[in-house]
């Protein structure tokens, strides 16, 4: 769930509809357009050499977009880089470990689809959207965790946002109403597993979209519309996918529209 980085643009997702599992109608965009890059990932690459307690599930969403997640416990092991340890320090107690544990996935995704930035040093900007250093024209990197849940994602063509979500075991009708504005009421009749549970699937796009475009919660990400069931859809310039179908934990992930 933690923010790295995101202004508000509203956009509206054009959708066609299927049935979900959440019981929410589960949308789609009729047509996005896409560009593929020279990025591949050599079969002899990446965890072999790099082995986690558990893989990280990871895959690519979409030409030149990868995402990884995994738990913290799944990283037991795992390399970590002096310069990495050097920058927990600098966090919080509470926070050093899933920090530590977001660096690790994000370098794992790294040695995967471009080993040859893997060690780079990360810099954060102000509002805590993560850069590798180095040439204006890298990929876009981000990393999210809520408990024991970590998530990170890479970009060859541009900024990146990527979110995971547990959800809520509290979760009042005014917080619904206020992330889910004119679908509320959807979200509000549903059961109150299936009621959480969707909310942290909406909270996730809306999320990754402000720290896709750098803003972090400073971009208001509770304004971007949303659909309860919705599988992608477009906002102020970036194409948003939901993870319903791959990931039993809500994850979702906005990259450029191309």
């Amino acid at each position: 769930m933690s923010t790295d980085g995101a202004a508000v643009v509203r956009g509206t997702p054009t959708a066609t509809t299927a049935p979900d599992r959440t019981g929410v109608a589960a949308t789609s965009p009729s047509s996005t357009a896409v560009v593929r890059t020279p990025w591949t990932v050599p079969a002899d690459r990446g965890q072999a050499t790099h082995p986690a307690a558990t893989a990280p599930d990871s895959t690519e969403i979409a030409p030149g977009v990868w995402i990884a997640s995994t738990t913290r416990a799944d990283l037991a092991g795992s390399p970590t880089l002096a310069e990495d340890l050097a920058d927990a320090r600098t966090q919080s107690a509470w926070r050093r470990g899933e920090f530590l544990a977001g660096r690790q996935l994000l370098r794992w995704l790294l040695r995967r689809v471009r080993p040859d930035l893997a060690a780079l040093p990360l810099r954060a900007e102000p509002a805590g959207k993560p850069r590798l250093a180095g040439a204006p024209d890298l990929p876009g990197i981000t990393v999210s965790h809520d408990g024991d849940r970590i998530a990170a994602a890479v970009c060859a063509h541009g900024d990146v946002g990527i979110d995971v979500q547990l959800p809520p075991a509290q979760l009042s009708d005014s917080t619904v109403r206020r992330c889910l504005g004119r679908h509320a009421p959807v979200v509000a009749a549903l059961p109150r597993a299936w009621r959480a549970r969707e909310f942290a699937w909406v909270w996730t796009v809306q999320e990754a979209c402000v720290k896709a475009a750098g803003t972090g919660l400073a971009g208001r990400p509770w304004a971007i519309d949303v659909p309860p069931g919705a599988v992608s859809g477009h906002w102020g310039g970036f194409t948003w996918l939901s993870l319903r179908h791959r990931s039993a934990v809500p994850l979702s992930c906005a990259f450029p529209t191309r």
